[in-house]
């Protein structure tokens, strides 16, 4: 409270301030020009006589005294008049200050959903609505995070539960001891060392952006290897994979850039059916370089478009191909490049679009 306390001091003290220099001036300009003044009516009255001469003092030193004392008794009324609107100055503004000191305090101890309500004062009240969208912000973070650790428990709880049902089933010897038994406990694990993975890229991405350097990469070159890779995956589950991409130069780390695109044909060939294409298309475009992985799969939703990005979440709930955070963490990669991935589907059952882009080189 010591610093609210000198606020009211200082407010005090600046009005005392302002009622003494003022009372100070005209006591002093009233001292100076109010005898020359009075002197120069009773010179008009023309005092020639002794009694005359007389009055004229007599006046004189009343009006001095006079003057003196009412000087005095304003300077006190001023003073008076200073403390009571200081006090209430003071008021208006400590109060929503205090205000703002609880809220604060509050969302320190983890009450997001404190609320400070809005002052008449505009300064006051930009202050207090600064405060109400950080606690907006906190909140809305703890909800994420929240989300977050139920949505991890749920990834997790998959796998653990299958490998835990293998075990205990291998134990007991219901389930037989063979290499069909062993593969599918390999399975669950691969999968958890993938969660595991994709959740320390998704961290590298929150924390720093996940760029640990940047130089002149080709992306089509990128594409071409990554498709190399992929295509024994592509042709076990009857997909065709189409790479029409030619040298296509930008600034960036080609470690991540090389993440976005395995995330983003991983993304396609989950939700491609045996029988279906994806295509990968490059150009340059409007000083940008586009490159668009296309399927002709299940599509999206209008409300999919967005939510695809999220952490965890699946257009297609029954799919458990994926970790759920691959396009997530695509695009924090091209975010922190300077670019983004979009995505686009004309409806469910028609395919889908997700497009990386980044600034030309």
């Amino acid at each position: 409270m010591s610093r609210w306390r000198t606020l009211r001091v200082r407010l005090l003290a600046s009005y005392l301030a302002v009622v003494l220099s003022g009372a100070l001036t005209l006591a002093a300009v009233a001292s100076v020009t109010a005898p020359t003044f009075f002197a120069g009516h009773m010179a008009d009255m023309d005092p020639g006589s002794g009694m005359m001469a007389g009055l004229a003092e007599d006046l004189d030193t009343a009006f001095a005294v006079s003057m003196t004392r009412a000087l005095a008794v304003g300077v006190l009324v001023s003073v008076a008049v200073a403390l009571v609107v200081s006090a209430l100055v003071a008021g208006r503004i400590i109060r929503p200050l205090d205000r703002v000191r609880t809220a604060t305090r509050r969302l320190a101890e983890g009450s997001y959903s404190e609320r400070v309500a809005l002052p008449a004062e505009l300064e006051l009240a930009g202050l207090a609505s600064d405060v109400n969208a950080l606690a907006s912000s906190l909140e809305e973070t703890e909800q994420k995070r929240l989300q977050l650790i139920a949505d991890l428990s749920h990834e997790l709880r998959t796998p653990l539960t299958a490998i835990e049902g293998y075990m205990e089933g291998l134990i007991d010897g219901v389930v037989p001891a063979e290499a069909e038994t062993f593969a599918s406990v390999a399975e669950e694990a691969a999968r958890l060392k993938r969660l595991a993975s994709d959740l320390s890229s998704l961290s590298r991405m929150d924390e720093q952006g996940g760029l640990a350097r940047r130089v002149e990469v080709d992306l089509g070159e990128l594409v071409a290897s990554v498709a190399m890779r992929l295509r024994p995956q592509f042709d076990d589950q009857n997909v065709a994979l189409r790479v029409d991409s030619h040298s296509l130069r930008v600034s960036g780390d080609p470690d991540r850039l090389t993440q976005v695109i395995v995330n983003l044909l991983g993304n396609a060939l989950s939700y491609t059916p045996s029988g279906g294409t994806v295509e990968v298309t490059g150009r340059r475009r409007n000083g940008h370089i586009e490159l668009a992985v296309g399927d002709t799969g299940r599509g999206l939703s209008t409300a999919d478009l967005q939510r695809v990005f999220e952490r965890f979440y699946r257009a297609d709930p029954s799919s458990i191909g994926g970790s759920g955070i691959g396009l997530t963490i695509a695009r924090g990669i091209a975010r922190a490049h300077g670019g983004d991935v979009v995505a686009h589907s004309d409806g469910p059952g028609a395919g889908a679009t997700f497009t990386l882009v980044l600034p030309a080189d």
